[in-house]
């Protein structure tokens, strides 16, 4: 069965993107300044149409490097794809699974959801119309932003949040996990009383055990915490159970959910309170779309992150959370860390703490191909 263009080509690039802050999380550096950041960006073609991805390396947060994502697609994915319909995104993703396949979960989410997000644009590219419109699913026309605070000592912390604040956010989330309990503590008490009446939540990246993490929720409700992001090893499913029974505070996962299975099953074992949209982790926008919807149906509380993404994985990203009618702040922040010196004409708008969800034929915006190739770097050389 044949409609429209089947696939023709996939390009990989690695990009060096300039970096402007340093950021980090409880397993490493994610960026540092003056050191370009990576992105591995995927043109997928077909009879002329064609559409970009976007994958973000962080092995301080994952097991896929820059050359790990860079050989899955252009050696596995890439050419299993070749001749593929472009309508056909279940069949891509099945394709991904043969060709990558799972262990205990997913198998190279952020690989595949380069590809699959570049299938998303290039078919919103050739209908004209935005990614939302293809799904017939857009509920909010913008989202809110939270600036990050991570790695700060608890008087950097207040001017992290002063410079936030000067940038038009009003909603703050904090890594923690990165030192000890009480440092963690100290400096997310520093974010509250430089913000005492904003949205802040935290984000452990999975730094603590259950007992900590249990003494650290006490004191987080005290300081008006929302929530507590994955404070535990993704798959503690055990402890994450024990937790939430009783932890003050709602228990998000993020890590923990690389495939929509996976929620199932922390909803069978009432372990989870919120459930972290994040695209790259969960392969792409098709199994993205279909966590979230589960989530919806079983009553599990949505909310949304990125992966430090520069513009395109932004875009992605809005696509969904508008999708989904996510109106809790997002840590979609890699506007904060690092330019996107790949962009040539329109994209996402940034203005007072809120994205704009773009309006453009497939995600909204447009690559200069030829600053791709300029920024492009040699990943596998020694």
């Amino acid at each position: 069965m044949s409609y429209g263009p089947r696939i023709d080509r996939v390009e990989t690039f690695a990009v060096a993107l300039p970096t402007l802050r340093d950021f980090g999380v409880s397993g490493g550096a994610v960026a540092v300044a003056g050191k370009p950041s990576i992105r591995i960006l995927v043109k997928v073609s077909a009879e002329g149409a064609f559409g970009w991805g976007e994958a973000t390396p962080i092995p301080a947060w994952t097991y896929e490097t820059a050359e790990s994502i860079y050989t899955t697609i252009d050696r596995y994915l890439a050419p299993a794809l070749l001749g593929q319909p472009t309508w056909d995104l279940d069949g891509a993703n099945a394709i991904f699974e043969r060709t990558i396949n799972r262990g205990f979960s997913i198998g190279a989410p952020l690989a595949k959801a380069a590809v699959d997000v570049a299938l998303h644009d290039l078919r919103g590219r050739a209908a004209g119309v935005p990614v939302g419109v293809l799904w017939g699913q857009r509920r909010v026309e913008r989202i809110r932003l939270a600036w990050i605070v991570s790695g700060q000592t608890p008087a950097q912390a207040a001017d992290a949040v002063a410079e936030g604040a000067a940038a038009g956010y009003g909603a703050y989330k904090v890594k923690v996990g990165l030192h000890d309990e009480a440092t963690d503590l100290a400096v997310v008490a520093a974010v509250r009383a430089a913000a005492p009446d904003a949205p802040l939540w935290v984000d452990a990246n999975q730094g603590y055990s259950v007992d900590a993490a249990l003494r650290l929720a006490r004191r987080l409700a005290d300081l008006g915490v929302t929530v507590f992001e994955q404070p535990l090893p993704a798959n503690d499913i055990a402890g994450l159970r024990r937790l939430r029974a009783a932890s003050p505070l709602p228990v998000a996962l993020d890590e923990s959910l690389r495939h929509p299975t996976d929620l199932a099953s922390f909803v069978r074992l009432e372990a989870i309170d919120v459930a972290i949209a994040k695209v790259q982790r969960s392969g792409g926008l098709t199994l993205s779309r279909r966590l979230c919807q589960l989530a919806e149906d079983c009553g599990v509380r949505l909310a949304g992150s990125g992966l430090t993404d520069s513009d395109v994985g932004l875009a992605a990203s809005l696509h969904l959370f508008a999708a989904h009618g996510i109106t809790e702040p997002v840590d979609l922040n890699g506007r904060q860390f690092l330019e996107s010196a790949y962009v040539g004409g329109a994209t996402v708008r940034i203005r007072d703490g809120y994205a704009e969800v773009p309006t453009g034929p497939g995600l909204g915006v447009e690559v200069d191909e030829d600053a791709v190739r300029a920024l492009a770097v040699d990943v596998l050389a020694r």
